[in-house]
């Protein structure tokens, strides 16, 4: 069986990482050969049935990667004869040769949440969004298989349109997340302070202005005590925003920003704080809040979906738009040990339920059940 991967897309830390591990679980499977398009930087490990094919076709620009998938994509597909076409970026611009079937994902739940497209000013970028929403619902509803990474996602699709082979399969935890119970040496580069963690990229969706407000509104016993570190790219105007409301409140030296950190930093990160908190308002599976929940640390947050659906009983929720109430379950969290501790348990028992083996072994059986029947013609 021959399978091509379309990983073209796959340009940011969500991607990477399922494609990474998707590809350093292959199945034991005789004749599966997995030819894969990627970008250059993206490093596949060296297996017999791995192979990366070139193009010379600008597929950094979007707009030409389109164009790719349209025009040259297909007779790859044909001279390769291809059982599957597998595009995990959740677009498929390709009409495949007979014979040949289309397995996609969702992963990208902006264009299906009103509440951000109303924060994205009029322009290219809204425009974008609107054109992925019709992209995405026209490629799932084509598909031969759609893998949904949560329950709630495939609802919100299943809702808009027929989806007729979907299947739910949640990403996994990478066991270097899984610290608890482990001496993991705490950074150096933060202040000896116990500290509530955020780690999330900053965008008006993630609520970090919110957060930050909800931690002013804290006693000064607390404050004094707690330092908010910040953890996320910050080259979004959000950040801007986060910066004066830290000065304004006089919280400089108690807000720490920190930026982007390595991937391989976090679990540290997560490990030595006293409370994870997660505040994001749309998300499809929040990775963050599986890796921060396996370092057996306590956790508060957010409770829009998803991240019930994967935080179950191992947080304490609140209202990522209310500074009032998530200060309240922040407040009550810092200041219950038994909760805290309580909260720890539930936190390695729910991550427990997710594991990147798990994950991959059933993606690959669901790829690997579009095998053409005998008979069917290419």
């Amino acid at each position: 069986m021959k399978i091509i991967v379309n990983a073209f897309s796959a340009r940011l830390g969500g991607g990477r990482t399922y494609l990474l591990n998707l590809f350093a679980h292959m199945p034991d499977c005789a004749g599966l050969e997995v030819l894969v398009f990627a970008p250059k930087d993206l490093d596949l490990p060296a297996h017999p049935s791995i192979r990366r094919i070139e193009t010379a076709w600008p597929t950094d620009n979007p707009i030409f990667r389109m164009f790719w998938e349209k025009l040259i994509l297909p007779g790859v597909l044909k001279s390769e004869k291809a059982d599957v076409l597998f595009c995990p970026g959740g677009v498929v611009s390709t009409v495949p040769p007979k014979g040949c079937k289309v397995a996609t994902m969702f992963r990208n739940m902006i264009p299906f949440d009103s509440r951000v497209q109303q924060s994205i000013p009029w322009g290219a970028q809204r425009l974008r969004v609107w054109l992925l929403n019709r992209a995405m619902l026209k490629s799932m509803s084509n598909a031969d298989l759609t893998i949904f990474i949560s329950d709630y996602a495939r609802g919100v699709i299943e809702s808009l349109t027929k989806v007729k082979n979907a299947v739910t399969i949640p990403h996994g935890i990478g066991s270097v997340f899984r610290t608890h119970g482990k001496a993991v040496p705490r950074p150096d580069y933060i202040s000896t302070n116990e500290y509530i963690l955020y780690v999330s990229r900053f965008d008006v969706y993630k609520h970090h202005f919110e957060v930050v407000s909800a931690y002013g509104k804290l006693s000064k016993e607390l404050r004094d005590r707690f330092s908010l570190i910040l953890v996320g790219e910050t080259n979004l105007p959000e950040t801007e925003r986060v910066k004066t409301l830290i000065k304004d409140l006089g919280l400089d030296g108690q807000v720490i920003l920190l930026g982007a950190i390595p991937y391989q930093g976090l679990p540290s990160l997560y490990h030595h704080a006293y409370l994870n908190l997660f505040a994001s308002s749309c998300e499809n599976c929040p990775n963050i809040l599986l890796e921060a929940l396996a370092s057996g640390r306590p956790m508060i947050c957010s409770d829009v979906m998803p991240m019930p659906e994967f935080g179950a009983e191992a947080a304490l929720y609140f209202s990522p738009f209310d500074p009032e109430n998530i200060s309240s379950v922040m407040s009550k969290a810092l200041c219950s040990p038994d909760i805290l501790s309580d909260l720890s348990v539930a936190a390695i028992k729910q991550s427990e339920k997710f594991d990147w083996a798990d994950t991959c072994k059933k993606t690959w059986r669901e790829l690997l059940s579009l095998k053409p029947r005998s008979g069917e013609g290419k």
